[in-house]
């Protein structure tokens, strides 16, 4: 029955997503930060500056453009006549400096009353045919600015999944052997992430999610998803294969490791919504929208997972590739014995893997955040092809301007006067290429002047400029008049973006490892454990920045993820790699942890428990760990630089964390720390809720042979 419900669960969400999911946007709005307030004076003074914009690229590389003037100024009045189109600047109008000093390249501003994604696909066609005298006479047209979301081909995600299940069936049958054991996982998180992904479609009509909100959460669900299952399934079958029932083994399996799943689930959840606390919504809702995924793929783990389980029965190794494992756990067992080689030199191991990860560390000390630019994407992407026209004719620095604004209403200076001193003060500053003279706006109140640097929009130096500028030579230029200067444009709100998310990251850290330094310390009853946890999750994450930055930012091995050029470190990227990271590190923990103590409570010997528990978790860890890092990697395919970025750490910091961190650092610290691990003091130990990892339930006895003697207690 619940297969069936989880069915049709299923089959509505997809349905209702397709008739009535809503878009993504990448808007960002930052209330309060000098380029939101010049960007607000900009629309209430200058009337056409409002709207969203684009651009349209004209290139005759045999000819100057003026011998196809017509056509091209035909292609600007169609322009002007489509749907949704504001206005549309002529590239040949005196002084618009929209030529190139060659003449083969020109452009021409495009103003929307609506943001062009939201415009649909269909509009493509509108916009070719706008411009189709231009490029019947020869011209190559291309589309950057905002028409790249527009013309960006959607997410196609497809192919990524099956390499990632591929992927993932190859590990679970050589790791566990059964087919059934390596199939029901899959099918499980599959079904769970595609509906937390349709839900999120539909919530999507009414709250706006970035554009990589989608991608996310199908990479978060499909890991998180994967490994609840797979984490019940191996302790389900051990104990189908130590001759207890199917029914009472599939509910003891929920009873107790499926309160480690809802731990895990939780401490992953509260993770990403710590992103709230960077006080910014659009990274806040990059998080929620991962968290349904998490929550889909736990509550599949706990009702489907039984389900399925059930349905097989003993049947759930009738077919293997080699002889089938569960979970082990005696003193034979390589992963026990392992255990005990590194309680026999716990510093050795702690020193080496401290090493690991410090050498993986160094890169993040040089990281440059900014934001990646359209000259990143591939040459097949009609933006790239605007981008390298702009920078051609025009300058690298012409595809990020930045816009002055002089708000006179409050100056006792005349404005003529006012131009002249931020003319002056802007053709003096190093790293301006250029500058328009400011010009009054429509009603008087604002100066506006145009900016273009004389380096790319994604390089250190453009943002040193902007710094400048803000803080130095526009106050410098009006000081004492009464009148106030801000820079504002596309480029000076991402810059902000990044200035403001960097600031507010160590706060969106310290919440999220307060939650979940609390969430261990009430479920594990263990001070040291939690802090430990804590520590060494943050040594991974440093790790797996390290490696970002030396893949995209230093190039080393970029051109296989196939990025052409060195970028910046997006600025969201390492508050997001952190959350998803850090609630990720806590599900091995929990797993981990959660066998440890209940070997712990039943010898009350701690260099014993850890090795139990280590040999019991250790295959299903590093199968789920693999798997994880498969399907994180896969995503390297995607068009997005952002979405490789975050494949690659997500997929590095995972290996990392069930490698160095879980098998090494966490056993070595155990075994030094010993009794000292599993103490609390009584007025906490009153405080705190009781949370169990692992239900106290004992397991399903095997049957008794036919015939033999029952031995229950008789009634009272």
């Amino acid at each position: 029955m619940l297969i069936g419900v989880w069915l049709i669960i299923l089959l509505a969400a997809v349905g209702v997503n397709r008739l009535a999911g809503g878009t993504f946007s990448d808007k960002v709005e930052l209330p309060g930060t000098q380029a939101s307030t010049g960007l607000h004076l900009l629309e209430e003074n200058e009337k056409s500056a409002g709207g969203y914009t684009g651009q349209v690229v004209f290139h005759l590389p045999s000819a100057s453009l003026a011998s196809r003037q017509a056509q091209v100024q035909q292609s600007v009045s169609n322009l002007r006549g489509l749907q949704h189109v504001r206005s549309a600047s002529d590239p040949f109008a005196k002084g618009s400096g929209a030529i190139s000093a060659d003449g083969h390249i020109a452009y021409s501003d495009v103003s929307f009353d609506e943001r062009p994604k939201t415009l649909g696909q269909g509009y493509i066609a509108k916009l070719e045919a706008a411009t189709a005298p231009a490029r019947g006479a020869g011209v190559q047209v291309e589309y950057g600015g905002g028409l790249d979301e527009l013309f960006r081909p959607p997410p196609n995600d497809a192919l990524s999944e099956v390499i990632g299940f591929a992927v993932a069936l190859l590990v679970l049958l050589i790791g566990f052997g059964s087919v059934a054991a390596a199939v029901l996982p899959l099918a499980s998180a599959l079904i769970a992430v595609l509906t937390g992904v349709s839900l999120l479609g539909i919530v999507a009509a009414v709250i706006v999610f970035g554009t990589t909100a989608p991608t996310l959460a199908l990479m978060i669900g499909l890991g998180v998803g994967i490994d609840y299952a797979l984490f019940l399934t191996t302790r389900y079958r051990q104990q189908i294969s130590d001759g207890a029932d199917p029914v009472p083994a599939a509910g003891w399996t929920v009873a107790t490791s499926g309160q480690a799943v809802l731990v895990a689930a939780g401490t992953v959840a509260l993770a990403l919504l710590g992103l709230y606390a960077s006080g910014i919504t659009f990274i806040g809702r990059l998080g929620l929208a991962a968290v349904f995924s998490v929550l889909t793929a736990a509550a599949a783990a706990l009702t489907l997972v039984p389900a399925l389980l059930g349905a097989l029965g003993r049947r759930i190794d009738s077919v293997t590739v080699r002889t089938p494992v569960a979970e082990s756990g005696s003193d034979g067992d390589s992963w026990h014995r392992y255990a005990r080689t590194v309680a026999r030199r716990p510093w050795l191991f702690l020193v080496s893997a401290l090493v690991i990860l410090g050498v993986l560390t160094i890169p993040l000390f040089s990281i440059h955040l900014g934001h990646i630019d359209d000259g990143a994407d591939p040459t097949s992407f009609t933006d790239k092809r605007a981008y390298d026209l702009i920078a051609e004719g025009f300058g690298v620095g012409a595809n990020g301007p930045m816009t002055v604004v002089v708000d006179t209403s409050g100056a006792n200076r005349t404005p003529s006067e006012l131009a002249t001193s931020v003319s002056d003060a802007l053709a003096s500053t190093p790293g301006v290429a250029r500058s328009s003279p400011p010009a009054a706006s429509e009603d008087g109140v604002v100066l506006l002047s145009t900016v273009i640097p004389a380096t790319s929009p994604q390089d250190t130096a453009t943002s040193d400029l902007f710094e400048q500028l803000v803080k130095r030579t526009l106050p410098d230029a009006v000081a004492g008049t009464g009148a106030k200067t801000y820079v504002t444009g596309n480029l000076a709100t991402q810059l902000e973006f990044r200035d403001t998310l960097t600031a507010r990251l160590p706060l969106v850290i310290g919440v999220v490892v307060a939650l979940a330094f609390l969430l261990l310390m009430a479920t594990f009853r263990s001070v040291l454990i939690a802090l430990k946890a804590a520590i060494l999750n943050l040594l991974s994450i440093g790790a797996a920045y390290g490696v970002i930055v030396a893949v995209f930012q230093w190039g080393w091995g970029g051109s296989l993820a196939g990025v052409g050029e060195n970028v910046p470190i997006e600025s969201y990227v390492p508050v997001l790699m952190f959350a998803i990271v850090f609630g990720l590190s806590m599900d091995y923990e929990v797993f981990l942890l959660s066998r440890v103590k209940e070997a712990w409570e039943r010898t009350g010997d701690n260099t014993e428990a850890v090795a139990d528990g280590l040999s019991r978790t250790a295959r299903v860890i590093t199968c789920a760990a693999l798997i994880m890092a498969s399907v994180f990697i896969s995503f390297v395919l995607s068009s997005s630089v952002v979405v490789k970025m975050l494949a690659v750490g997500l997929a590095v910091s995972v290996i990392v964390d069930a490698t160095v961190v879980r098998l090494v650092l966490v056993p070595a610290t155990m075994t030094l720390f010993g009794r000292a691990n599993w103490w609390l003091p009584a007025w906490l130990d009153r405080l705190l809720p009781h949370i169990e990892a692992e239900g106290t339930a004992s397991p399903p006895a095997a049957p008794a042979p036919s015939g033999a003697p029952s031995h229950a207690a008789p009634p009272a």
